[in-house]
Order: structure tokens, then sequence, then C-alpha cells
């Protein structure tokens, strides 16, 4: 297909279809991407076509189809510059409007390759007991027997964890922010090396409110109300004011530790802030990644003020969202070393307060043995996992 013509073809060539928008990135005559969106209000249907070009011609196609009247996603394709089908996905919904499945297509757009649960029900079982670590983050895969096992419940076996995305108590494994095809499953791997860690904590997992971060507030609450300690927030934005909810509310609840991420942008987030890292709050920890020798891993953020601690958070053995076995780097996993530590800490010394913990954290780091200057305001914890 003529990139020069694409959008005059997708009009001329779908009857029904009224063109809507036309969106470029780079130069209107010059464009890099552009994103063009059809109408068919007999229908009730959207086509959204991105295509991104290089060397004047078409690189890739995506063909996205979404209802208008329940702004809900359908089906994508992607295809390659000469729109013949590469892969595709649909989302299946339950009768109360839930995405319920996630269906992979093969190329042919008939054989289905695979399905994934969105929302699946949480299965029965009994709450582990132990220190409760909450978990915020993209939800978890409660499915796997590695992460139900764990998971906190009340007298009648009903799990405690919530999803602030949805609004339901199915904390399924998933950011769609980027896409509703493709979820960042990040959630469970993080949850994984922290169930091993703390091996008599109970999991109290929150799926993070991306639509409307004003109910961070919530998520702290429900935390606390279920008598959570530690709560371990592999997470971060650059906007301060997505965390202004969250900061309100951890300084309405002292007796909460909360672990956070210092991020992997490979940059000093002193001079460059995160959040909810770069937040003055007294009960919170942030925590970044470094190799087994003490030096800062690539990619890994950091700030002499504003990150407390270093612990190795590198090629770590982690669960990933399928229930396979691999490893995972980062910030994020820096953090449930961290508030593994914390549990088996607060196990020891249930009376402990929140200053205890934190001051018991820091006891436990040791100077930094890479050169120059600090890159951190506390220390390097070498080995979380050990209570030796």
């Amino acid at each position: 297909m003529d990139p020069s013509t694409l959008t005059d073809s997708l009009e001329s060539g779908l009857p029904g279809f009224a063109l809507a928008d036309v969106a470029d990135r780079g130069q209107a005559d010059d464009w890099v991407q552009r994103r063009i969106r059809l109408e068919n209000i007999e229908r009730d249907q959207a086509l959204i076509v991105t295509a991104t070009r290089s060397l004047g011609g078409l690189r890739r196609v995506s063909f996205e189809v979404q209802s208008l009247a329940a702004e809900q996603p359908i089906i994508v394709m992607l295809a390659n510059g000469d729109c013949s089908p590469r892969h595709a996905r649909s989302i299946r919904y339950a009768a109360d409007g839930m995405a319920d499945q996630l269906v992979h297509f093969a190329p042919d757009l008939a054989t289905v390759e695979a399905t994934e649960p969105l929302n699946p029900p949480v299965p029965a079982g009994l709450d582990p007991g132990g220190v409760t670590v909450a978990h915020i983050d993209s939800g978890v895969n409660y499915l796997l027997p590695e992460i139900a096992a764990r998971l906190a419940r009340d007298g009648s076996g009903r799990m405690l964890g919530i999803d602030l995305w949805d609004g339901d108590d199915r904390p399924f494994d998933g950011d769609q922010g980027r896409s509703p095809f493709f979820p960042i499953r990040h959630g469970t791997p993080v949850a994984s090396l922290l169930v091993k860690e703390a091996p008599s904590a109970r999991l109290l997992p929150i799926r993070y409110p991306r639509p409307d971060m004003a109910r961070m507030a919530e998520a702290v609450d429900a935390a606390a109300a279920a008598g959570t300690r530690i709560v371990a927030m592999p997470m971060g934005s650059r906007r301060p004011e997505d965390w202004i909810a969250f900061a309100d509310a951890a300084v309405a609840h002292p007796e909460v530790l909360f672990i956070v991420s210092a991020g992997n942008d490979g940059r000093d987030i002193d001079a460059a802030p995160l959040y909810p890292a770069s937040l003055p709050l007294d009960n919170m920890v942030m925590v970044t990644s470094s190799d087994a020798f003490g030096r800062l891993a690539s990619g890994s953020n950091w700030g002499a003020v504003s990150v407390d601690l270093m612990v190795p958070a590198e090629a770590l053995e982690v669960i990933d969202y399928r229930g396979a076995r691999g490893t995972a780097s980062g910030s994020s996993y820096a953090v449930p070393r961290v508030a593994a530590l914390a549990a088996r800490l607060l196990k020891a010394n249930p009376d402990w307060t929140t200053g205890d913990l934190k001051r018991a954290l820091f006891a436990r780091a040791v100077p930094p043995l890479e050169r120059g200057p600090p890159r951190v305001s506390v220390g390097w914890i070498p080995n979380p996992a050990d209570d030796g």
C-alpha cells in the first residue's frame, strides 16, 4: 500500500465508515507514524489504523476495532508493511461487561493459538497466617499454586485483595495502560520473589488504579484495614500529581512501612525526581538494584538523598505470569527482597514500631563497594535473604 494514499484508500475501501480523525507523528508530508480513526455509527464500531513507515514505505500496520457505545476494545490485528496479517488478538467480555478472556489468533485470523483469563474467580483456600505484606502493583496471577497458597483471606476463605482498576475483588495480573491486548504482567514475578524470601508472610495483592490515581488512598486504607504493616510498591511515575492521594494516606497511616522502588531509567532522581520515591515520607524506604559486588546495577536509578538502600536484584529467579521459572532484574525486584526482610524482622519482633523496623533495615546496610561519590543515602545490604 502506498503510504501517501493510505487515508484515502481506507475511507474509500470501507463502505459505511467515515473518517473521524487523523493524527501524525512527524511532519505532515513525511510522517513516521499515522493514526487514522474511522467510525461506523450503524455498526457501533470504530476502526483505528496505526501505520508506521521508514525509508518512504510502510513498515507495519495495526488494525484495532472498538465498540463506540461501550468504548470497549474488541480485536486488534498486526500486519506487515504489505498489510499481510502476522498476529491478532481479541477480548471476550462477560455478561457484566467485564473483560473475561484474551484470545490469540494465528495469522490466518481463524486458528486460536491460546487463550488467557483476564478476570478469573479466585480459587478457594485458607488463610496462611503470618505477617501481612500488601503488594500494590499490576495484580498477581492468583491461579498459580505458589501464589494462591499465600493469599491473605478472611475467616470464610475470601481473599482480602482488591482490584482498584476494575473495581472488584479480583486483582488479576495485567497492566493494560499501554494496550488492552498486550497487558504487562509485572506483579506476579515480583510477588513470587516476595513469598519465596518471606515464607511465613501472607500476601495481600492490590491492583493499582491507573485510570484514577486518586484512588491510591483506597489502596493504603485497604492495606491498613487488613492489619498490614509492610507495603511493597515496585512502581512509580514522573508525575507528582499522581501521588498526592497516596502521600496523604501514607501520612495518615504511620504504622505502615512502604518499600518503594527507585526506578530503572538510569538517572539520578535527586536531580530528576521520580514519584513516589522522591516524596519525603518518614514511613517509606526507597530501594534500588545492585550487582552481587555492591555496585549500582546498569540502568537502575540512584540518589544520594532520595534513595536509601541498594540490594542485589539482578538475574534473580522468579515465577512469571504463566508459571514458568526464569530470571528478572531491576529495582522492582529490590522491593520484594527488602519487604521480605522486613516481614521476617517483624515476625521476630512483633512489637516493633515502624521506626524500629526502618532502623533495623538500615542497620543491615554496609558501605557499597563501588568507587566514587555515594549513590544511596544509607548503604548496601549484601544479602537481604540472610538472617544470620
